[in-house]
């Protein structure tokens, strides 16, 4: 499912060196499944940490409702500087994730 953010996010790298492993088909997708989700709960976890219980209440609305442009507006009225911030996040965790398949590569 494509999310409000994902075009502030390259993971191709991760999916890359996912197909280049002894995965079965599978495997990769359960993988990929997981890497979807840790990005979605460290930038939703980043994004919260930023609003007011309020806010959070609007934003989680239009979450619901699926409106990007609701969202986008919102946080960019809400939270200076959010999308460098979501890039920084999501770059840094997919750099986390390419060293454990670094790792995880050494012992399969």
């Amino acid at each position: 499912m494509k999310q409000w953010y994902t075009h502030l996010i390259e993971i191709e790298s991760i999916n890359l060196k996912l197909e280049g492993m002894q995965f079965s088909y599978k495997e990769q997708l359960y993988l990929a499944e997981l890497v979807d989700l840790s990005i979605h709960h460290t930038i939703l976890d980043l994004v919260l940490s930023k609003l007011s219980n309020e806010d959070k209440k609007i934003f989680i609305k239009y979450l619901h409702e699926n409106d990007q442009i609701k969202i986008w507006k919102f946080l960019n009225e809400k939270i200076d500087g959010i999308e460098i911030m979501i890039k920084k996040e999501a770059d840094n965790l997919v750099k986390e994730l390419e060293d454990d398949l670094r790792k995880a590569k050494q012992f399969k």
